[in-house]
């Protein structure tokens, strides 16, 4: 969707606004045994490792016209990956392509010019109830005109996620030419507004924002519960009646306590 600007501006100097979008993405399931649940982290660790990573990020950079300047990521033992990168405004090169990534563990950070594309996984599991969680952590931070709000649909397609919460948030100050600050230089009133109606359908959404900070905040749970696409190796046709019941109670119960942020006790 696109960033709709208060007015263009005649600056005087850089675009000093610094716009940081930041999502926690949770992917839910049941994993029976412990058995399962150790392929339940294996996969979770191939599907989304270094390298997959930096294919995610390099496509947002794309997205929000932004140029890779450097690429650093890592795989981690026993689980977990990172990558960070650093981007620009400007052309990286006469060819404008991506330097040579040399393989390194499971972290990927991207780098722009004053700003940058962060993403961290933390795949883990519940000791003895059987519930397994992915989570990855993404951070998108730019300075100048280009806004991380362009990859918002991208990011939360990418990872299918059953909670998805956002913040973003615009920093400090530019002037225009006569030397008056502004704190902000796009309208936005929600990150719904940039969020497509396909996605939006999809979840049940809350907003609490403080709008006089330029902070707004966006929390997302899926409304559609189906337990077969909670299961991971072990088919709901196994399953006893109570046992379904049983997990589905404790699958609910995980997803409210990670969209609400506290424990919920027992009844």
């Amino acid at each position: 969707m696109e960033v709709k600007s208060i007015k263009k501006l005649k600056l005087y100097g850089f675009n000093n606004l610094t716009k940081t979008l930041s999502f926690n993405m949770y992917d839910i399931c049941y994993a029976k045994t412990p058995q399962h649940r150790n392929e339940y982290i294996a996969y979770i660790d191939e599907e989304y490792n270094a390298e997959r990573l930096t294919g995610i990020l390099s496509e947002v950079a794309n997205i929000i016209g932004a140029n890779i300047l450097n690429v650093a990521r890592q795989d981690y033992d026993p689980q977990g990956a990172s990558v960070t990168m650093l981007i620009s405004e400007g052309k990286v090169n006469e060819e404008g392509t991506l330097p040579d990534l040399e393989p390194m563990p499971d972290a990927v950070v991207t780098h722009l010019d004053k700003s940058h594309i962060t993403v961290h996984t933390y795949p883990e599991s519940h000791p003895d109830k059987g519930i397994s969680t992915f989570r990855a952590d993404i951070d998108v931070s730019t300075c100048g005109e280009i806004s991380p709000l362009k990859a918002l649909n991208y990011l939360i397609n990418s990872f299918s996620s059953d909670i998805v919460i956002i913040d973003y948030r615009v920093r400090g100050f530019t002037r225009d030419i006569s030397g008056k600050k502004f704190f902000i230089d796009h309208k936005i009133n929600s990150i719904q507004n940039y969020i497509s109606k396909d996605i939006r359908e999809l979840y049940q959404m809350i907003d609490v924002n403080v709008y006089q900070e330029n902070i707004f905040h966006t929390k997302m749970l899926l409304k559609e519960f189906d337990l077969d696409n909670y299961l991971f190796g072990t088919d709901k046709k196994e399953l006893l009646p109570g046992e379904k019941k049983k997990i589905k109670q404790r699958l609910k119960k995980e997803m409210a306590e990670i969209y609400s942020g506290k424990n919920i006790p027992k009844v």
